[in-house]
């Protein structure tokens, strides 16, 4: 005689679910000091060096450097733009941003709502 067990599961927040204030929160801190962020990053492990947080068609974002994806560094250092919702497990570093001489915190793309910037 077999009998059915109920199997309780753990499912973690899905892509289409609004980001934590904690994420926001501690890029804004990160950007603030100046300091990397390790995450989780479309299901792949990144440390970024953030530049700015800011909303745009009421979607959080940052753009940053990534200097390291899944234990490699880039094979191009450049600025990039990643959505906050695809972001998880967002932490907080010792290691120092060193800001891109590009980066402009006026580019119009930043018009809508700007969260935080680096130098700010």
């Amino acid at each position: 005689m077999t009998s059915n067990r109920k199997t309780l599961s753990l499912r973690l927040g899905g892509e289409d679910e609004t980001p934590t204030l904690g994420q926001t929160e501690i890029l804004a801190h990160a950007i603030e000091h100046e300091l990397c962020v390790r995450a989780l990053y479309n299901r792949g492990r990144i440390i970024l060096a953030p530049h700015i947080l800011y909303e745009r068609h009421g979607e959080a974002h940052v753009d940053g450097v990534v200097l390291e994806r899944d234990g490699a560094k880039p094979a191009e250092v450049k600025l990039g733009t990643l959505k906050i919702i695809g972001l998880r497990d967002v932490v907080m570093t010792m290691e120092p941003v060193r800001p891109m001489a590009s980066f402009d915190a006026h580019d119009p793309k930043y018009a809508e709502k700007i969260l935080a910037v680096i130098g700010g």
